[in-house]
């Protein structure tokens, strides 16, 4: 809701008239420092108002975008069966150990990160709030661009709507790992600039850091996802537990009850080569909206 505030009247002060210790009321002068200060508060209130003005106007135009205009996302599916979760070793850090069996159910998850373009119609057929930093984006540059300033109930929602959920920490590790073991989603060489879209600094911009969501063909998953390594940094369902791995069930794993965190895999644009690594794990507080992260869906 947009809230209005009611035309400010400013009176002129002569400094000549006003004197220490004149009567104050209703109708008295005000001291210039007031005044000014009037003056900037009133700006500072135009300036936010028209800020959200401009924000309403954004998503009216995202009215148009129907979900039916923008194709659904191809979903791979994961076959069931086994594969080792974590990693053993002074390699890995101590929440990512110890290496162990994991049997899944078979499960779909999206080849690619949910895009710009699919969370506008998203934003016009559910009236959420956008997410952080939305007002850079440009559909006709970014709209096949990883959506990123998304907290997690976000990312939630978002696949709910499409009929999916987030994907387990596990699921994730699968379809990223595959069956044998390898250390980024290509294989066990390091990583390139081939491979993955990483270690670009800190300095976020849509067109300079983020790349499309079907590039870097040679950094796919042994199951053909896409940017498993890079670009940002993956929402899952899961809730983080330090210490889960050493009491994880040895069948659909899904985390802890409840806890303070959750569990993000895959690493960003942002990040270094040990950031990458299929195993590897993240934990932030659901609310948190970044730079670095988005999601995609499973099912």
């Amino acid at each position: 809701m947009v809230k209005t505030v009611p035309n400010v009247v400013l009176s002129r002060v002569n400094p000549s008239t006003y004197r220490k210790g004149t009567p104050r009321g209703p109708n008295s002068l005000r001291p210039r420092w007031m005044t000014v200060l009037t003056i900037l508060i009133t700006v500072n209130t135009a300036i936010c108002i028209s800020s959200t003005f401009g924000q309403l106007d954004r998503l009216r135009k995202y009215k148009t975008l129907e979900p039916a205009s923008v194709a659904d996302a191809p979903m791979i599916e994961i076959p069931a069966g086994e594969f080792t979760m974590g990693f053993d070793g002074t390699q890995a850090l101590e929440d990512e150990r110890p290496a162990h069996r994991v049997w899944l159910d078979a499960y779909s998850m999206d080849q690619y990160e949910v895009t710009t373009a699919h969370y506008a119609a998203f934003l016009a057929s559910e009236k959420r709030s956008p997410p952080w930093q939305w007002e850079q984006v440009e559909l006709s540059k970014h709209g096949e661009r990883p959506v990123i300033g998304v907290d997690w109930p976000d990312a939630e929602a978002y696949c709910r709507w499409k009929g999916k959920r987030l994907p387990t920490e596990a699921e994730w590790e699968k379809a990223a790992r595959g069956t044998d073991g390898r250390l980024y989603p290509w294989g066990n060489q390091t990583p390139t600039d081939k491979h993955a879209n990483f270690a670009l600094g800190a300095r976020f911009s849509y067109s300079q850091v983020l790349m499309p969501v079907q590039s870097y063909d040679s950094g796919k998953s042994p199951y053909g996802l896409y940017h498993m390594a890079g670009n940002v940094w993956e929402w899952t369902a899961d809730w983080y537990g330090a210490n889960y791995y050493e009491r994880s069930p040895e069948k659909n794993p899904s985390g802890p009850e409840q806890g303070q965190f959750k569990v993000l895999r895959g690493g960003s644009w942002s990040d270094l080569p040990k950031y990458l690594l299929t195993y590897g794990r993240f934990k932030l507080p659901p609310e948190t909206r970044n730079s670095y992260t988005g999601f995609r869906c499973a099912r």
